[in-house]
């Protein structure tokens, strides 16, 4: 067997190697998303906790809870560049300070389309009493930005990520660095169509597929080379 044979082989069983690694990857990334969703629903099996200090909340991820307080209509941010059901618009997130001052949650009451009038806000404004919400706790992933945007200080702030810090530094509050979705039986809110946290099993069970379906294709192809060497 010669180096012009031996080169190409080594090429193709790498290749091989490698989208196979990748199929594997991805029944993995399916695995770990099955897992989260049992952990949700075991999560939501039980009565619906009422929680009173704001730093319970960093470890109920997926949870729904209950909070008592009042909301800080003053202080809202308006998340900009959203889709909902194919249509552009905004979150309106509004802090939501808890009882005996035990921390401040960011509340995410809902979805409202621009409708080509970007220039005027719905009226967001809400009543600060007391009163008991019921949310799922979320960790919001942060967006990538390719240049810093300038956040207003004159509220509602349209705001393009969820930066805690930039938030604080603008608020003058300190929020607990998660982000309740407010539960459609909560009112006070708006378009609620929360998306969920793992995203799509089946996706990954066919990014596998495709990569293993690539990976038999190219072993036919290198079996196809090595038996008309043989006839050769």
């Amino acid at each position: 067997m010669n180096t012009r044979f031996l080169i190409p082989a080594f090429l193709i069983i790498a290749t091989i190697a490698f989208l196979v690694s990748l199929g594997l990857w991805q029944l993995d990334r399916a695995d770990q998303k099955r897992t989260i969703e049992a952990a949700i629903v075991n999560a939501n099996n039980g009565p619906v906790e009422l929680i009173a200090n704001g730093l319970e909340l960093l470890d109920k991820e997926y949870f729904h809870v209950r909070l008592q307080g009042n909301y800080l209509s003053d202080k809202q941010f308006i998340y900009d560049n959203q889709i909902v059901d194919q249509v552009s618009g905004y979150y309106v997130l509004t802090p939501f300070i808890l009882t005996d001052q035990l921390g401040v949650v960011l509340v995410n009451r809902g979805f409202i389309p621009w409708n080509g009038q970007r220039e005027k806000l719905a009226d967001i404004a809400v009543d600060s009493v007391s009163r008991e919400i019921k949310v799922q706790v979320s960790s919001p992933i942060k967006r990538m930005e390719l240049k810093a945007t300038d956040v207003s200080r004159q509220f509602p702030v349209l705001i393009q990520a969820i930066d805690f810090d930039v938030l604080e530094e603008v608020s003058k509050l300190e929020f607990v660095k998660v982000v309740g979705l407010l539960d459609p039986s909560s009112s006070d809110g708006y378009v609620r169509k929360w998306e969920p946290y793992t995203g799509s099993i089946e996706k990954h069970i066919g990014y596998a597929i495709q990569w293993f379906l690539m990976a038999l294709v190219l072993a036919i192809i290198g079996l196809r080379i090595v038996l008309k060497r043989r006839k050769k």
